[in-house]
Formats: C-alpha cells, sequence, structure tokens
C-alpha cells in the first residue's frame, strides 16, 4: 500500500535484510546474543552466502538462472565478498561465550558458491565453523564425477586446514535412493543398492558427515503426491511439479503399518502436512531396528567404526590404482574404502574379508553397487 518496493530473492513473505544497514547486523548480533544467553549449543545458518546484494543492484543479464539450475548461480545476488565480514563477527560472538565455560558453540552455514576454492573461504579459522559442501549431493552416479568432487574438495578445502562438511541429501534434492535408480519409486534395487555404497563412502571420507532425516531408513523419494497436498512454494508460484521438494519432506515413518506411522497421536487434526504413502511402512523406524540388513544398521555400524578407528574422520586421503568404474583410496596408514560404480563385480584391492560393505561382499571380490572397508594388508598399489 506505501507504493515501494522491496527486495526478496525467494517467497514474497521472505522479505531480505538489508544488510549495508549496520543497524541490520546489530540486531542480528543482539539475536545471537538472546540464544547463546540461554544455552544453544550454535546455528544452522540457511543461505549463508546470500545476505549482501551487489552494492548497486544492477539488472542481471540472465535472471532466471537460479530457477533454471535450482541453485544461487547469479553473481549480482550471491557470495559478495562483504558477506564474510558477518560469519567473522558471528565467530567472535561465539568464541567470547566459548571463553567464558570453554563450551564451544558450532557455526554450520548451508553454503552454494561455485568452486571448492570459494567454499574454503567460508571455513576459515575466523569465519564459520563448518559449511555444507553440496557438490557431491549433486554429482551423477560416475566413478570420475565422484573422484573430481573429492580431489577438488581435498585440495582446496582440506588443503586450507578446513574441514569438509560432506552430505548426500538434504530437505531440497531428491532422495539419492530414488536419485540413483532407474526405476526406484519404493526404493527396491538399483537405487537402494548405490546409495547404501555412497554412504559408505561418505563415511569413510575426511571430515564432517551429514545425515538427513530418513537417509538412514533409505527412505526413497515420494513421487505420486497430489496437487492439493503440495506444500512447495515452487509449485504454487509456477503450477508446474518440476523440481518440487515435497517429495523428501514427508514425514517420517517410526512405528505401524499405516499412517501416520507413529509421527503423530493419529487425531485428524493432527495428521502429518504431508500423506505418507502405504509402502512407508516398509521403512518404519521399528522394523528398520529389527532387520539387521538394514539402512539403519549399515549407518549406525559405519558411524561405530568412524568414531573407534583413528584412520577416519580428520586425516589424509590417498587414491589406489583401480579398474575403470572402481574408486579406491586408503585413509591414514591402513583403511581403504572402494566402491564400484558399475553393475558387474571387480577384484576388490584388498584380499582379505571386509570389515563393514554396503552389500554382500566375498573377500577378494567386490560386486557391483557396492562398497566396502578393509583393513590394509599392504599390497595395494597407489596411483601415481
Amino acid at each position: 500500500q506505501s507504493g515501494q518496493w522491496y527486495l526478496h530473492m525467494f517467497t514474497p513473505e521472505q522479505p531480505d535484510w538489508n544488510w549495508r544497514n549496520p543497524e541490520v547486523g546489530a540486531e542480528f548480533d543482539r539475536v545471537l546474543r538472546f540464544w547463546l544467553d540461554r544455552g544453544v549449543d550454535g546455528f544452522r545458518i540457511d543461505v549463508a552466502a546470500g545476505l549482501y546484494k551487489h552494492p548497486e543492484l544492477p539488472d542481471s543479464d540472465d535472471p532466471e538462472a537460479d530457477a533454471r539450475t535450482r541453485d544461487s548461480v547469479n553473481p549480482l545476488a550471491w557470495n559478495q565478498p562483504e558477506v564474510h565480514d558477518v560469519w567473522r563477527q558471528w565467530r567472535s560472538i561465539c568464541e567470547e561465550y566459548t571463553a567464558r565455560d570453554g563450551r564451544e558453540r558450532l557455526l554450520v552455514g548451508e553454503v552454494s558458491v561455485p568452486t571448492a576454492r570459494e567454499h574454503a573461504q567460508y571455513v576459515r579459522s575466523d569465519e564459520l565453523h563448518q559449511a555444507f559442501f553440496f557438490d557431491l549431493l549433486s554429482a551423477p552416479w560416475e566413478a570420475g564425477a565422484f573422484r573430481k568432487v573429492i580431489s577438488e574438495a581435498m585440495q582446496d578445502i582440506a588443503g586450507t586446514g578446513s574441514t569438509v562438511t560432506w552430505v548426500l541429501n538434504n530437505h531440497d534434492q531428491v532422495r539419492t535412493v530414488t536419485r540413483y535408480g532407474e526405476p526406484a519409486t519404493e526404493g527396491s534395487g538399483l537405487g537402494a543398492a548405490r546409495a547404501r555404497a555412497a554412504a559408505l563412502l561418505m563415511l569413510a571420507l575426511p571430515g564432517a558427515a551429514y545425515i538427513y532425516q530418513g537417509e538412514e531408513l533409505g527412505l526413497p523419494e515420494v513421487v505420486d503426491l497430489p496437487d492439493d497436498v503440495l506444500t512447495d512454494p515452487i509449485f504454487h508460484r509456477t503450477g508446474s511439479r518440476a523440481r518440487i521438494r515435497d517429495g523428501c519432506r514427508v514425514p517420517l515413518p517410526w512405528s505401524g503399518q499405516a499412517s501416520p506411522f507413529g509421527f503423530t497421536s493419529g487425531a485428524e487434526s493432527a495428521k502429518p502436512w504431508l500423506p505418507q504413502p502405504e509402502y512407508f511402512a516398509e521403512y518404519a523406524t521399528d522394523r528398520a531396528l529389527a532387520d539387521t540388513r538394514s539402512f539403519w544398521h549399515l549407518y549406525r555400524d559405519g558411524l561405530q567404526l568412524r568414531e573407534a578407528l583413528p584412520q577416519l574422520g580428520e586425516g589424509t586421503l590417498s587414491w589406489l590404482d583401480s579398474p575403470p568404474g572402481v574408486l579406491a583410496f586408503v585413509r591414514g596408514d591402513g583403511l581403504v574404502c572402494a566402491v564400484n560404480f558399475g553393475t558387474a563385480p571387480t577384484p576388490a584391492p584388498v584380499s582379505g574379508t571386509p570389515l563393514l560393505s554396503s552389500g554382500p561382499c566375498p573377500a577378494g571380490v567386490l560386486p557391483g553397487s557396492t562398497a566396502a572397508w578393509w583393513m590394509s594388508d599392504g599390497t595395494e598399489s597407489r596411483a601415481s
């Protein structure tokens, strides 16, 4: 009604703050202190590369780029250099509280930038502690694509002393079980096998690993939601189901044979905001805990080994020679991880029985769409 315009990068209900006004930064400092005074352990920061816009707000040569790529690629709207001053200020506030009681407060940023080298700038020693690195999430199921992402991250992010923060799923992207499978609407077959293998690969990498809710259950994307239940603003703004995100946001199944699968009390007023398909019964948590072959047990076993073995977590990664379609590397001084991206079995890089594998893995063999971990026997061939 005022006749004035305001800038919003997302929905009209989400106007952007003008971070070039110092009052905005001062207000956010107060917000951080409000929650830190109440004992929070840290903050997950949405769109951490998008606070500042180009100071002159010029028209873009390609205004549809973000919508077309489903990514933050407009150089006028994202990744402005001034944003790093904000994270230095927030880091200093968190360290002020840490100095009082010795308890670290964590800053984790959602950062989508063009290169790993630019990503590394957000996790410098005086900025964010961690920032989600999305390149593995967006990589196709190909050995070469995964190796390129990992190598660039290790060189440009870990090479600066920063932590790489790996993710395979999040609330904006198609779940791995469906993304890797053709087709895999209910999570069976090829997509599930590849998703299990990708999980062991991620957990073997140096740095931090984040697991999106339902990933540990092997949930597939829900692809058949009716139009009248969709909540994604993309759908309501465009009328198109292309690239909508509701399919990975359907509430988790916890127990039982029918919706709401323990997610709510089941009362009419407490139904999940998105309907759960009947086949979610196969993925319910109670069933996953009872089945030692489930995704849940694979993730649990991988996380327990990751905590117990000094070769995992932070540290070095060296590539091993491997057949086409296979990635193999050694961590530290003795743990080998290999992933067969193909469908035919290949010789394993280590002769013995694996510590852990994403599927059946006889000694000396690495089946297709399978990942495995071994303790090194010293016979692996290092890549030059």
